[in-house]
């Protein structure tokens, strides 16, 4: 999809129209920032919305799970699907109650998924889930067996019909309130990880060859970050 592409009817934004982004390289941010997404769907009459970890590469989602999953199982049926993946940045308190707010940054994706079967686009897809969570982690960790990609379903879904919406900036109060003598402004938010813990099964393994207490923490879990 070109970046300067208009959006569809159906991802164009209109409630507050000003904070719409459909930009490929702000949704591609976005998506790739966050660690969760929402999949909303209708099941025999029922919606449902499901949170799931998720992969990008290029301009396809990925989703993954069991065979067993009621959600991959209903989305394989060809159903419309909505994914939204939400950063919460920060809260926004105004003089008055009616203007308090969120900064945020979304991207909602409306589509039709579809089952990924060939072997070598699995395995792609299951290397960006990784990278998408822990970059560097692939790498270093064995790979799926052949029963393990056997028992995972990945579906992919294209980001066609694709929009981000993003607030940011203090409150918006009305003229008048801006005499009120009380504190306005924004408390910024963040995800931040804490010292990470080293797991320390299999110590007494027979066979075992190394300590987990001597290996060392990698880098990219001492510095872990979303930012």
């Amino acid at each position: 999809m070109n970046p300067q592409q208009a959006p569809s009817p159906r991802t164009t934004i209109k409630r507050v129209p000003q904070r719409a982004d459909y930009e490929r390289d702000t949704i591609y941010q976005i998506l790739d920032e966050g660690l969760v997404c929402q999949v909303g769907f209708v099941d025999h009459g029922q919606p449902f919305v499901i949170p799931t970890a998720y992969g990008r590469v290029d301009d396809t989602l990925y989703i993954h799970g069991s065979p067993a999953s009621r959600m991959l199982k209903t989305l394989l049926q060809g159903i419309d699907v909505c994914v939204s993946v939400t950063l919460l940045d920060g809260l926004v308190l105004a003089r008055s109650a009616f203007h308090h707010s969120m900064n945020y940054r979304s991207v909602v994706v409306l589509g039709t998924a579809t089952l990924v079967q060939d072997a070598e686009q699995k395995l792609v897809a299951l290397k960006a889930f990784t990278e998408h969570v822990i970059p560097g982690r692939w790498q270093e960790v064995r790979s799926p067996s052949r029963q393990e990609l056997a028992g995972t379903l990945v579906l992919s879904l294209p980001l066609a019909e694709a929009s981000a919406k993003v607030r940011t900036g203090g409150p918006l109060d009305d003229t008048a309130d801006y005499q009120i003598p009380v504190w306005a402004g924004e408390i910024p938010l963040k995800l931040t990880a804490t010292t990470p813990i080293t797991d320390l099964r299999g110590c007494e393994a027979p066979g075992f060859q190394t300590s987990p207490r001597q290996i060392e923490v990698p880098i990219y879990a001492t510095n872990y970050s979303r930012q």
